[in-house]
């Protein structure tokens, strides 16, 4: 089969065929760079779909953190209100408010919603509405808003998430229909998310030790990063209340940081740790995703809107993919969406410069990290939801911020990222996104091993 270079090659070499007179030939030429790129590609299309905002609450410990007696429309009206002022969109330009929600009441979620945009200022005029595809809520909101924006439903579109985990827990309501037990795929939707990463864990053989060792990383990479400041730019202090649970007595309080990350983890502290799900397990409190409270939005527009506004690009979301895969192990999703939304934007794994995949649980992200045979430096630079915690609904708007902020802060060291997660009943997602503003690849372009210098990684065959 013909490589991937040979293809991009053979389509450069026919460049070079007999020219009618008159017109100018292509010279094939290295450039200073280090690579062979005879041109400039510049990402200017006026319809791309950029983000000009991307913001997240602090995210703590559901039951005892700093947002346990928040509610969601508090948690949004937060985030509503700082992205119209840091960006100064009047808020009745807003086409529609699109936000991801898993454990809220349907129809009272939806309603929170609504009522978080009046407290926002948001005039009654801008529509909004909930989504729901479990963990994958906040990033499938994103995509939403891309969408409807790509399709010219409107221009300027609000996107995000939200989880109040201390309020909304994690629960079957009602009873559940006798015929899942014919249907074992459906029989196995109705697993615990733990007894599936002990699936992962015994199927791939991910043993104890090396989901230990993921979690302390993750704990250590977060305890960096914010010790670094990193996450300042993108979280919004939250003025709240915390209620003494005896007396009723309420505190007023600002809650700014997230308050899950541990960065003295050890190894030894976790190998403490019971399994939580199977007798002789693996997974354990310590190596799984915190319940958490927390939100996320992003603002999207056109890129046109964005230039004429003169608001700076974040990023620009190029591609999304939502896969199904066999829900008694679930957590593989990642690995399968990962290549669909990448190869949908036409790239390759080792095109994407960062990614940000939910730590649902140790196992499985370790699984899809390793599977995809990704450089784990790229990967979750700044921790996972192991230390920051995971409120299902916002975590892949929060993953986006966090996303777009790191590579914003990295420069042309970072031209293209990927947000991914698993989703509960057995699912993947993921999205492609790209640095903001006018792109030159000459200025990104990486040293092509061997002798052959003359093709460019970032050709478009």
């Amino acid at each position: 089969m013909e490589s991937s270079a040979q293809a991009r090659l053979a389509v450069l070499s026919r460049q070079f065929a007999p020219v009618t007179e008159g017109m100018q030939s292509i010279s094939l030429q290295t450039c200073s760079a280090g690579d062979s790129a005879a041109y400039e590609r510049r990402n200017t299309a006026d319809d791309d779909v950029v983000i000009v905002a991307s913001l997240r609450t602090p995210l703590t410990k559901a039951k005892r953190g700093g947002l346990r007696d928040t509610d969601a429309a508090d948690l949004l009206s937060t985030l509503f209100k700082a992205v119209l002022e840091r960006t100064g969109v009047e808020p009745q330009a807003i086409g529609d408010i699109v936000i991801g929600s898993v454990l809220g009441p349907s129809s009272q979620r939806a309603n929170e919603c609504r009522i978080a945009s009046f407290f926002a200022g948001i005039p009654e005029g801008v529509p909004v509405r909930t989504v729901n595809r479990q963990c994958s809520s906040g990033l499938q909101a994103i995509a939403d808003v891309a969408a409807a924006i790509k399709a010219g439903f409107y221009t300027v579109g609000l996107a995000g998430g939200v989880e109040t985990m201390s309020s909304n827990p994690m629960a079957w309501e009602g009873g559940i229909n006798p015929r899942v037990s014919e249907f074992p795929d459906a029989a196995s939707c109705m697993l615990p998310m733990g007894v599936t990463s002990e699936n992962v864990a015994a199927k791939y053989g991910v043993d104890r030790k090396t989901q230990d060792e993921f979690a302390v990383r993750s704990h250590k990479k977060a305890a960096a990063a914010r010790a670094a400041g990193k996450f300042k730019a993108e979280i919004v202090p939250v003025a709240t209340k915390l209620v003494d649970p005896k007396t009723g007595a309420e505190t007023k309080v600002v809650i700014s940081e997230d308050d899950g990350i541990r960065g003295s983890t050890t190894m030894e502290s976790l190998g403490a740790l019971k399994a939580v799900f199977k007798k002789n397990g693996t997974t354990t409190a310590g190596n799984s995703s915190q319940v958490t409270d927390g939100a996320a939005v992003a603002l999207m527009m056109t890129r046109a809107e964005a230039v004429r506004r003169g608001l700076p690009i974040l990023g620009v979301f190029r591609s999304f993919a939502a896969v199904g895969v066999d829900p008694a192990i679930m957590g593989v999703g990642p690995a399968v969406a990962i290549p669909a939304a990448v190869a949908r934007a036409g790239l390759a794994l080792d095109d994407i410069d960062v990614f940000e995949i939910n730590e649902a649980f140790a196992s499985q992200a370790y699984y899809s990290i390793t599977k995809l045979g990704l450089d784990e430096a790229k990967v979750n630079p700044n921790g996972g939801a192991i230390a920051l915690g995971h409120p299902l609904g916002a975590t892949g708007a929060r993953c986006t911020a966090t996303l777009l902020h790191e590579m914003r802060r990295r420069g042309r060291a970072a031209r293209f990222g990927v947000v991914s997660m698993c989703i509960g009943s057995g699912m993947g997602a993921a999205a492609v996104f790209e640095t903001g503003g006018e792109t030159d690849p000459l200025t990104t372009a990486r040293a092509v091993a061997g002798p052959q210098q003359l093709l460019s990684k970032d050709a478009v065959v």
